[in-house]
């Protein structure tokens, strides 16, 4: 990441931030804005699409993750969020480009790609440049940055954008229970008297399938505790989704600090950290223990690692849930001795 840019940017006003990010685009840019589909993604790349509408020749939004989880299917619908499925051919039609709510670092698909600008909330990395670097870690979500350009441009959101953005907001701070901070708070309130209270219930009443509740099952069953951490591992799964939404699952468990759920998924191990955050920081554990195997990174509360299986140096194709385990002891163990010195 250019580091200079992002301190020089991250002192000034929202005037003067917004008003340097319009001045890269002109009327004939073609602007493509990619994303890794998920509500807080979904809801900055609406807001995007609104801010530069007007200002360059066309302006698209592109996943590169499948969309599969039901409550990300009912916001993409009922918000008719316009999305083109990400390809390498897709690249060719746009001259610039947008990252938000993510890092170029963060997913393979992103790395090759020269970005205009990157607008995120995430702990800021490195090996990256873009001419325009938004990162404030210390947000709970990125649509409260978005709703900021918003509000500086004095653009009044829509009933469908709103609600994406309150939806957003709601989802990355967990209901205001982590990450949250002053501005988030701010935001929600703003955003409020113009959002539809009905599509959001419908957004937030739909989490799993029946066919997806198999991989409860197996997740209790394979359930281990240590001390005050939950360790499952559940084998292969059509979706990461379903890890995720386990692992928040096992977070609300009475005396539990720490919870690790991990997958199989197209020959890769996925993990989802979960903690409580307090003198805890899950990121930093992932980023510790596997950013040298595979993709690694997140929040205090929250974090994912992504490994593929061939990085591992297993002693058999077999893995379960005591293997998965042995990732994270020598972590713990080296925790628990600095605990009693």
């Amino acid at each position: 990441m250019d580091k200079s840019n992002h301190k020089k940017l991250k002192f000034r006003s929202n005037k003067e931030r917004v008003s340097y990010f319009l001045k890269l685009f002109n009327k004939e840019d073609k602007v493509l804005v990619l994303i890794w589909a998920d509500p807080d993604a979904l809801a900055c790349a609406l807001a995007l699409k609104r801010i530069l509408q007007n200002k360059v020749e066309k302006i698209d939004i592109s996943n590169i993750n499948e969309i599969v989880r039901l409550n990300n299917q009912v916001m993409v619908n009922i918000l008719k969020i316009p999305l083109i499925k990400f390809s390498e051919e897709l690249l060719k039609s746009y001259n610039k480009f947008i990252l938000v709510d993510s890092q170029p670092s963060h997913r393979e698909e992103f790395k090759n790609i020269k970005f205009t600008a990157v607008i995120d909330h995430h702990p800021p990395t490195n090996d990256w440049e873009a001419s325009y670097v938004d990162i404030r870690p210390d947000y709970g979500a990125a649509s409260t940055i978005l709703f900021e350009y918003l509000k500086t441009l004095k653009i009044k959101p829509s009933v469908y954008l709103a609600t994406a953005l309150i939806y957003g907001i709601k989802v990355d701070t967990d209901n205001f229970g982590s990450s949250a901070n002053p501005q988030d708070v701010t935001a929600f309130q703003k955003l409020y008297k113009h959002m539809n209270r009905y599509l959001l219930n419908k957004m937030e009443g739909y989490h799993i399938r029946r066919s997806e509740l198999k991989y409860f099952k197996i997740a209790l069953d394979q359930l281990k505790f240590q001390k005050n951490r939950i360790f499952s591992y559940i084998g292969k799964v059509l979706n990461t989704d379903i890890l995720v939404v386990i692992a928040d699952f096992l977070n609300k468990i009475y005396d539990t600090s720490w919870v690790f759920v991990g997958g199989e998924y197209k020959k890769k191990l996925v993990i989802i950290i979960r903690c409580d955050g307090y003198r805890k920081d899950a990121g930093k554990l992932a980023t510790r223990l596997f950013k040298n195997i595979g993709l690694a990174g997140g929040h205090k509360e929250k974090a994912r690692a992504e490994i593929p299986f061939s990085n591992l140096n297993l002693e058999s194709n077999k893995f379960d849930t005591p293997k998965f385990i042995k990732l994270f002891e020598k972590y713990f163990k080296s925790r628990d001795r600095r605990k009693k010195s």
